[in-house]
């Protein structure tokens, strides 16, 4: 995925509004407004660096002044994949299981007849007498 990257000052001020009593209150009002300004623009806070900056003074000299940027992202307009479908690794289908039809039932026995029982086979112990 591919994302443009927005990167702007922070606020060094704060922002009045009913109700902020106390400069930290104010300071983050006025972070929070901007943070949710961007947001209702589609850009997600990512961080916040301080950064050192060059800066001009008078003709001949140069000063370090450290800077505050607040760090946003969203994905590239023209980056379609966050809307493209993932397709997942297909297996092969399997086979239907045919099973074979079932046997006919059997006419029940005649009345008064046995029915025909397969024979037990029962393994004999050592010392076991023939019946008789």
């Amino acid at each position: 995925m591919r994302y443009e990257y927005r990167v702007i000052p922070a606020p060094s001020r704060g922002q009045k509004a009913k109700g902020l009593k106390t400069a930290e209150a104010r300071f983050a009002h006025a972070v929070e407004t901007v943070m949710n300004d961007l947001a209702g623009e589609g850009w997600e806070y990512l961080r916040a660096d301080t950064l050192p900056s060059e800066e001009r003074q008078g003709l001949t000299s140069s000063t370090t002044t450290f800077r505050t940027l607040l760090v946003f992202r969203r994905p590239e307009e023209s980056d379609p994949s966050p809307f493209q479908p993932k397709l997942l690794d297909s297996a092969p289908e399997p086979e239907p299981q045919v099973t074979p039809p079932a046997a006919p039932p059997q006419p029940a026995p005649a009345t008064g007849a046995k029915p025909e029982l397969p024979p037990l086979d029962v393994p004999k112990r050592p010392g076991d007498r023939p019946a008789g």
